[in-house]
């Protein structure tokens, strides 16, 4: 019985695993489709997002059998719990990114805003994918990696420099208002990724997530 435990335990960690690896390619999927107003990369990303609804669906159905037959206890059912929770938030991340690759499929052949604000956007677009990968990594590893913080731009001040943008734009005003919706939904995703972050701390320390302040080590 707990041969068979542990084996579900490995599987669902390596499905966990494939889930950020598939919302890492559509966040880098979905900056092509932004820069280049690219239909085959907007495509993509809704396969990549449909794939990762499903793979919730398939871990969510693993942990309410693990839960349900196995009865685990202590650091094994903080596993279980713990994994659903980061399913639930790649697939936030999916949803997101799928909502600003509908933006592009909706302003095609347009592009979705001007050069100066879509590099702003592809930046964002390549922080959320940074992050996303090493969520995969501390999934795979159940830990995070102490050396792992990254050295490009926070996303508060990619925000805060597309409202900048906006502000001294002469975009109309809907079209502004979907520009900063994009923003908004890429800043959700790396917000996503935050909590990934703070579930692998309490799967591998035991601290739930909200008694973690934000300058512990991850």
């Amino acid at each position: 019985m707990r041969t068979q435990f542990t084996h579900e335990l490995i599987a669902l960690t390596e499905d966990l695993t494939r889930m950020c690896r598939l919302a890492h390619d559509a966040a880098e999927r979905v900056a092509d489709a932004l820069v280049d107003a690219d239909l085959t990369a907007t495509y993509e990303v809704f396969a990549f997002d449909e794939q990762l609804q499903k793979m919730y669906g398939a871990c969510e159905a693993r942990t309410v059998v693990l839960l349900a037959l196995q009865a685990p206890v202590a650091r094994d059912l903080r596993h279980v719990v713990t994994a659903i929770q980061i399913a639930g938030e790649l697939s936030r991340i999916g949803w997101l990114i799928s909502r600003v690759a509908q933006q592009v499929y909706r302003s095609y052949p347009k592009h979705v805003a001007p050069q100066q604000i879509m590099a702003i956007l592809a930046a964002m677009c390549g922080l959320a994918a940074r992050r996303t990968e090493r969520a995969g990594e501390a999934v795979a590893g159940g830990r995070q990696d102490a050396d792992a913080g990254t050295a490009t731009q926070p996303m508060e001040q990619l925000h805060h420099q597309l409202h900048t943008a906006l502000g001294n734009s002469t975009e109309p005003t809907d079209t502004a208002i979907d520009i900063a919706l994009l923003g908004h939904n890429l800043e959700r995703c790396v917000d996503h990724t935050d909590r990934i972050d703070r579930l692998i701390r309490f799967l591998d320390t035991g601290i739930p997530p909200t008694a973690q302040s934000s300058d512990d080590p991850e």
